[in-house]
């Protein structure tokens, strides 16, 4: 399945809410605030969704806001599922530990769209060596922080002043564009609105 190439509003607007896939703009000037209806001619008129519906919605509504294909969506479910873990929780675990998803967290990038690009450029280190691969999983004790000399870019340089509120599994020392994995996340860590237990049973089914 090819990358959802969508507009970022109409993504949203498809699962019911904010995905934040637009970094600042979600929050000062959304399309969504104006027009919280799914798109299409018929987005006014939702009908009452069945308990497969729900889940499918839960499911693409997750795998959007972490910018992930199905396929690989889905393969980070089945490693989940083979775990000891709870199932819904160790998935979210390893979303929230992507590379790309942690350059967000720190701050490095104002989405997770923006923080994969900044990824794939090759602009982040890991331990001191460049790591360009957004699905790499960091470890508790991984530094994270912008190549020394991609530091002076703008979009860096004006982080260097900036206080940044970071997961408290994560530390972040703006003047060295530095961050560091204290711990693993807990489920009270993600701030996002998700149901996991809906994605357990969609691929359950």
């Amino acid at each position: 399945m090819a990358r959802n190439t969508n507009p970022d509003c109409k993504q949203c607007r498809r699962e019911g809410c904010k995905l934040f896939l637009k970094g600042e703009k979600c929050l000062t000037n959304c399309p969504f605030d104006k027009r919280p209806v799914a798109p299409g001619q018929h987005g006014t008129g939702r009908k009452k969704v069945s308990e497969y519906g729900l889940q499918l919605r839960e499911k693409q509504k997750v795998r959007r806001t972490y910018g992930m294909l199905e396929k690989q969506f889905r393969l980070y479910y089945e490693k989940a599922a083979k775990g000891k873990e709870n199932t819904g929780w160790a998935l979210l675990k390893m979303l929230e530990l992507r590379l790309d998803n942690v350059v967000y967290r720190l701050g490095l990038g104002s989405s997770r769209t923006e923080s994969r690009q900044i990824v794939n450029h090759g602009h982040i280190t890991v331990n001191g060596k460049k790591v360009n691969i957004p699905s790499y999983q960091v470890k508790v004790g991984d530094v994270i922080a912008v190549k020394e000399n991609k530091q002076s870019l703008e979009m860096f340089a004006s982080l260097k002043e900036a206080k940044i509120n970071t997961p408290k599994w994560l530390e972040f020392d703006a003047k060295s564009l530095t961050g560091k994995v204290l711990a693993l996340p807990e489920r009270e860590d993600i701030d996002l609105d998700i149901k996991e237990h809906l994605i357990v049973e969609f691929y359950s089914r």
